[in-house]
């Protein structure tokens, strides 16, 4: 296997790799496939192929990119795209699909935080249900407060490590070369 770069792959590793990375992401609790089709694009120099290539990698159907295409982008972990001058779209995983990713949860976070206020306004904030709910709030209030802090403090990290916006980082080797 040969990226798009020149890179000379061994095809057998790199599956080793995605199959590897996908059943982590499983485990932390995305679906099978969407893990496979994200680990596949991670993998990629370009981080974009096509539903064929990911069929192809992957050795599942149209169908099954397709819906973990789906999944994925509704996470806003993956992008699609138009190939110029074709109907085909593109699948593409950015540099800061971890940073979208954590920002989607805060936007699900801030909704929570707004059904728990309206619980805690019909269930009394002092009865053992409005305590649990209260609680409960104050954590997620925490934890948004911290990830914006925790995303501000990467951001300053990423521009440390690979300058620009990180987007094509230069060759590294291990997480602290």
């Amino acid at each position: 296997m040969t990226e798009q770069h020149g890179t000379a792959r061994d095809p057998a590793a790199v599956s080793r790799f995605v199959e590897h990375f996908a059943a982590q992401l499983v485990e932390a609790g995305l679906p099978r496939m969407p893990a496979r089709v994200f680990a596949a694009l991670l993998a990629s120099d370009a981080g974009v192929l096509t539903s064929a290539e990911l069929s192809e990698r992957l050795t599942i159907s149209p169908a099954a990119v397709s819906g973990a295409v789906r999944y994925l982008a509704r996470q806003h972990m993956v992008s699609r795209e138009r190939e110029p001058g074709s109907r085909r779209e593109r699948y593409r995983v950015h540099g800061d699909q971890w940073y979208e990713a954590l920002t989607n949860r805060e936007a699900v976070i801030r909704r929570w935080e707004g059904a728990l206020r309206e619980g805690i306004a019909s269930l009394g904030r002092d009865t053992p249900a409005g305590h649990r709910l209260s609680e409960t709030l104050a954590f997620f209030e925490f934890v948004e407060k911290e990830v914006e802090a925790m995303m501000g403090r990467w951001r300053a990290h990423r521009q440390d490590l690979f300058g620009g916006d990180g987007e094509n980082p230069p060759a590294r080797t291990g997480a602290g070369a």
